[in-house]
């Protein structure tokens, strides 16, 4: 019988903050205040958005210098579905702008009514955020001008009486992924509370959690074997930092186990034991989640620890 293929939207995500050099904190408190700074290299070019090192010659750059907030479009593509966070909600163009005064050109949106409307060589201003916190988001997106209505830009100095010195760096992915024949084998097995691996033919070593190909031979594996449930700890580390959205009291035991009959030691959570009485050798067996549909986490099971003969090569 063919096993339907398992898929699942999953998201990665990892915002951490960042402090600022001279010239960034410049950069990102003008945008706050509506104004474009760059940075001027040795060899009189005009850099934007601003470095602190010229990428030809490394020197250390700080000579700011004001551009206009109006440029010309040097490339496009356009974007027919925005996704989550992007700049406008609408389709939209990505665009490289070498703003007036500037030697090289920044990465923003343009909103325009549909690519027709686009082309390379196109006059085009900042719209500014109507709230502005000191980030690149402070520019809304650019949108499409006539030259003829040039407006004075008032020249700054660089100068501001409060400056942006951090920032938070929202990262973020979000992706559909498929575990393939083997790993959907292995995750549906789980459900019925069997761990299942597969043996390669050639060498004859069993993997868990399966992956379709042994790592080793790199010939494709399809026939499974149950493992377990017992295995032994081969390897562990005792976590004392709390991680975000994860409910368990520190410190704690994350371990490798080499599951009886497997040939390679898959990765949890040791608990039903103090962190400081966990070791190598220890056998554990899975305590599974409410409605079994994986480990929760390994608890001793009683048994006298193995002896280190008969785990030493899945270290």
């Amino acid at each position: 019988m063919t096993t339907e293929v398992l898929k699942a939207p999953l998201v990665v995500e990892f915002p951490f903050t960042r402090s600022l050099g001279p010239v960034q904190s410049a950069f990102l408190t003008g945008l706050r205040e509506q104004v474009v700074l760059g940075v001027r290299t040795t060899d009189g070019r005009t850099l934007v958005p601003p470095v602190e090192y010229a990428p030809v010659t490394a020197d250390e750059i700080r000579d700011l210098v004001q551009v206009a907030p109006t440029g010309t479009v040097t490339t496009w593509a356009w974007n027919h579905a925005p996704r989550r966070d992007q700049p406008l909600e609408t389709p939209f163009a990505w665009v490289l702008v070498r703003l007036d005064g500037a030697d090289t050109a920044l990465l923003h949106a343009l909103d325009a009514p549909g690519p027709d409307a686009v082309h390379t060589g196109m006059r085009v201003r900042v719209r500014w955020a109507a709230e502005r916190t000191g980030a690149i988001t402070d520019i809304a997106c650019f949108e499409p001008y006539d030259s003829a209505s040039d407006s004075e830009v008032a020249a700054h100095d660089g100068q501001f009486e409060s400056m942006v010195t951090g920032i938070v760096a929202q990262a973020r992915l979000d992706y559909s992924y498929s575990p393939g024949r083997a790993q959907t084998a292995y995750i549906s097995a789980l459900a019925d509370r069997r761990i299942v691996g597969e043996r390669c033919p050639s060498c004859r070593k069993v993997y868990v959690p399966p992956r379709g190909a042994c790592p080793t031979c790199g010939v494709a594996t399809a026939e499974q074997v149950q493992v377990g449930p017992g295995g032994t700890v081969t390897t562990f580390c005792i976590v004392n930092i709390k991680a975000r959205n994860l409910d368990i009291e520190v410190p704690y035991v994350y371990a490798h186990i080499a599951l009886d009959g497997a040939d390679l030691a898959l990765h949890g959570r040791i608990g039903g034991i103090p962190y400081d009485q966990v070791r190598m050798g220890l056998r554990v067996e899975p305590v599974w989640t409410e409605g079994g549909r994986y480990p929760d986490h390994y608890r001793p099971t009683g048994e006298p620890d193995a002896d280190y003969e008969t785990f030493k090569e899945l270290l």
